[in-house]
């Protein structure tokens, strides 16, 4: 009985990583893009020699993992660069995360947070389809409340499919519009439904 697959995805500050973290209370196995794609960016790694190839050694720090920073003001403003590190570093991501596929167990749900998911056309990989949506203007205010400058969060916005392009692919949609307590019970109600798909795969 091999794992089941889900894709857990959402818009900048809609909250997928605080259903991550609840859903792996509840046991599953859940893995974040971005934490993989940290590992990559560090020094001697695949990820920051290929940064370094596509866009210059500058975009490098001087232990050589890659300058977020500098990397996100790039990308972000221009689609063509946003691309191009997309096509680079997805295949490097992709090979991670069959490590860890590999690693969990017969029947478990392995729960994968990827921010781009409707972007990618990588719908097909999973076995189910999580989004975790909230109103625009909330999570451009959440994302300000944490540091990031309110032009920068909105490019990031932009960036990202639409909120109707993310359901149309999700099998699941969690509404991270009130407190932690109803945002649990609305996880708590998706792990059970996963949890049936993964006895049932």
């Amino acid at each position: 009985m091999a794992p089941l697959q889900v894709g857990l995805t959402g818009g900048i500050a809609s909250g997928k990583s605080t259903v991550g973290a609840m859903l792996a209370e509840l046991g599953c196995v859940v893995t974040d893009a971005d934490a993989l794609v940290a590992e990559l960016y560090g020094p001697g790694e695949r990820g920051a020699a290929t940064v370094a190839e596509l866009f210059g050694a500058e975009m490098l720090k001087p232990d050589g993992s890659v300058d977020k920073e500098a990397l996100g003001r790039l990308v972000f403003s221009d689609p063509a660069s946003r691309e191009r590190l997309e096509r680079a570093i997805h295949p490097l991501v992709g090979q991670r995360y069959l490590e860890v596929l590999g690693a969990a167990g017969d029947g478990a749900v392995v729960v994968f947070e990827v921010p781009l998911l409707a972007e990618g056309g990588r719908r097909g990989r999973y076995d189910a389809v999580v989004t975790v949506e909230a109103p625009e203007q909330l999570r451009l205010d959440r994302a300000v409340e944490r540091g990031l400058d309110r032009d920068q969060a909105a490019a990031r916005m932009a960036a990202q499919a639409t909120t109707e392009q993310r359901r149309a692919a999700a099998d699941f949609v969690i509404e991270n519009t009130g407190g932690l307590a109803e945002l649990r019970s609305q996880v708590e109600a998706v792990h059970s439904a996963l949890s049936d798909r993964a006895r049932h795969c």
